[in-house]
């Protein structure tokens, strides 16, 4: 179980990195592209595009250093709320791929909220 979260943490970790730098430093070209990128202002784009790349920070550097390593569950529901938040937006511009990418995310994020919660907490 510890090792398959450490795997999910590190693919999560760079879908959402990812997905972060796009919401800060490619907004305007993605924005063009997709329709629900007009759902919410840019400032609330750009303040996900933030909490997505602190919350990568969180899901890595408190386990692997074992600093307050319960950081790395906050970090993961911090994520698996920001899923449904996208479901939302995505659901008023019937954008199925995106929500359904949106929900697998979501219930990953949540997997590992409750692994490293739960489960198989870093001590």
């Amino acid at each position: 179980m510890h090792i398959l979260l450490w795997v999910l943490q590190g693919l999560a970790a760079l879908v959402y990195g990812a997905s972060g730098v796009m919401k800060l430093f490619m907004f305007d070209r993605i924005s063009a592209e997709v329709p629900s990128f007009g759902a919410l202002p840019r400032e609330v784009w750009m303040a996900l595009g933030v909490l997505e790349l602190v919350c990568v920070v969180g899901l890595i550097v408190p386990a692997a250093l074992h600093w307050r390593p319960a950081l790395t569950g906050v970090a993961a529901a911090l994520l698996a709320l920001e899923s449904l938040v996208f479901i939302g937006v995505h659901v008023k511009y019937a954008e199925v791929p995106s929500i359904v990418m949106s929900a697998v995310l979501g219930l990953v994020m949540a997997f590992i909220a409750y692994g490293r919660l739960v489960l198989r907490p870093i001590v």
